[in-house]
């Protein structure tokens, strides 16, 4: 093996350290991506997606494609996952594809815009819904994320154990709940007559955004894939399972929709799921489904919280200056230095979104979409790099019809690179900014090292 194998291939500690173990089970990493994926997006974007379908029969199509796309994501996944096991994730296989310079700029990318900010959004949009059923002054919905990322970020500190039983309870409660409201939608109530509308090439592709927006956060899996047990056998089943049984519930979430306020209603909601239960059974309907999206929203929050600070902790084992972030703490095994550093830095972002223009969500999507889009087209454009210069490293899981599933990912990849930079404008330059000033940190680093 080389050195650049064995730097490459360890997971950067010195021997009597401690580093991570494999503590997650089969169903621990489907809780864990359902967790993360089943957040806000559900609640919000099926109003958007039926007002630009023109029919009911398109609005369902566009959810199946949206499982579609990211099955032959998680595919490329896969394999990527299964051959380089790494607590890095994606960070790794950009290491290993285009170098140190790429992948810092990414891991930077992650700690300071891409996974903070999606913290911050999943917590303000938790903040917003528990603030209607206590609310705690002036600036609750801010009061309650900054609580929830505290309250989150301490439990993954204790431990992988509390965090991961935390997480597959509060996926179960969403999924539970979820079909619940379908059952209530294709049992109970009954839509008014649809009306169809011609549906335009522009209005398919923008309801593929917002449908591919729901079903983001499987990549996700790539962070645990150090962790799971048997990571060749179940990285890759993990990832096909929890897509099914996340395009079965979207699927069936949208038909109870659908079903139950018609195409028109959907579209014109503010609170489809809110509607939808209020119709049924009135203010506790709607105050049960304030509940449920808080629990939805909290569960993607704590596991956001736990994938993102494995990316820290890469970080900080191959870069001297970022040394503390890859303190690992045995005895829960969790990565103690990395999780207080993303806390804070997502407790910092909260107050921005709390004083920014926009509101909270908003903001957060302005920042983190257009930086989140264009590491994920590398990430996949690694698929085929790594296949070229390591023909020979074992792949136990491979991506079918190669190269053209992996081709086709790259080129929806691109395609949404350019819709959420259409859709942020000048909101996405911060976010831009903040991934530029890690430039210098990158050369301070290696006079470092130098």
């Amino acid at each position: 093996m080389s050195q650049r194998e064995h730097n490459l291939n360890r997971e950067g500690v010195a021997n009597n350290v401690a580093v991570p173990k494999p503590a997650l089970a089969f169903r621990d990493a489907i809780a864990i991506i359902v967790g993360i994926v089943i957040g806000a997006g559900i609640f919000e974007t099926p109003a958007l997606v039926a007002a630009n379908s023109g029919n009911g029969a398109v609005a369902l199509v566009a959810w199946v494609l949206g499982g579609i796309v990211s099955l032959l994501g998680a595919l490329c996944y896969g394999e990527l996952a299964t051959t380089y096991p790494h607590t890095g994730g994606n960070y790794y296989y950009l290491l290993r594809a285009f170098g140190k310079p790429v992948a810092f700029l990414f891991a930077w990318a992650r700690m300071t815009v891409i996974q903070t900010g999606s913290i911050a959004l999943l917590a303000f949009v938790f903040g917003d819904y528990a603030s209607q059923l206590w609310r705690l002054g002036t600036y609750s919905p801010s009061v309650y994320a900054a609580l929830a990322i505290a309250l989150l970020t301490s439990l993954n500190i204790l431990g992988v154990q509390q965090s991961k039983i935390a997480q597959n309870w509060l996926t179960a409660a969403k999924v539970l709940g979820l079909l619940l409201v379908v059952g209530v939608g294709l049992l109970i109530t009954t839509s008014p007559p649809q009306q169809i509308t011609p549906t335009t090439e522009s209005s398919l592709g923008l309801v593929m955004v917002f449908v591919l927006l729901s079903y983001g956060g499987w990549n996700e899996a790539a962070y645990i894939s150090a962790e799971i047990r048997n990571v060749r056998r179940d990285m890759a089943r993990s990832l096909v399972w929890s897509i099914g049984i996340i395009s079965a519930i979207y699927v069936l979430i949208n038909m109870a929709y659908l079903r139950g306020l018609g195409l028109s209603g959907t579209a014109g909601s503010e609170a489809v799921a809110a509607d939808l239960m209020r119709r049924a059974f009135g203010t506790p309907g709607a105050v049960f489904i304030s509940l449920l999206i808080a629990i939805s929203t909290l569960g993607a929050t704590n596991a956001t919280i736990f994938t993102g600070a494995r990316t820290n902790y890469a970080l900080g084992q191959d870069f001297a200056r970022f040394k503390f972030l890859s303190k690992w703490r045995n005895n829960g095994n969790t990565p103690i230095g990395a999780l207080l550093a993303q806390g804070a830095i997502s407790l910092v972002l909260v107050l921005g979104g709390t004083i920014a223009p926009r509101n909270g969500f908003e903001a957060m999507v302005d920042y983190t979409a257009p930086v989140f889009w264009f590491f994920f087209l590398l990430s996949a454009i690694a698929l085929f790099v790594l296949r070229q210069r390591e023909p020979h490293t074992p792949r136990p899981f491979q991506v079918p019809f190669y190269p053209l599933t992996p081709l086709l990912f790259c080129l929806i990849c691109l395609y949404l690179l350019y819709s959420s930079v259409t859709y942020t404008g000048v909101g996405a330059l911060l976010g831009l900014l903040v991934v530029i000033s890690g430039i210098p940190l990158l050369f301070w680093n290696r006079n470092s090292q130098a």
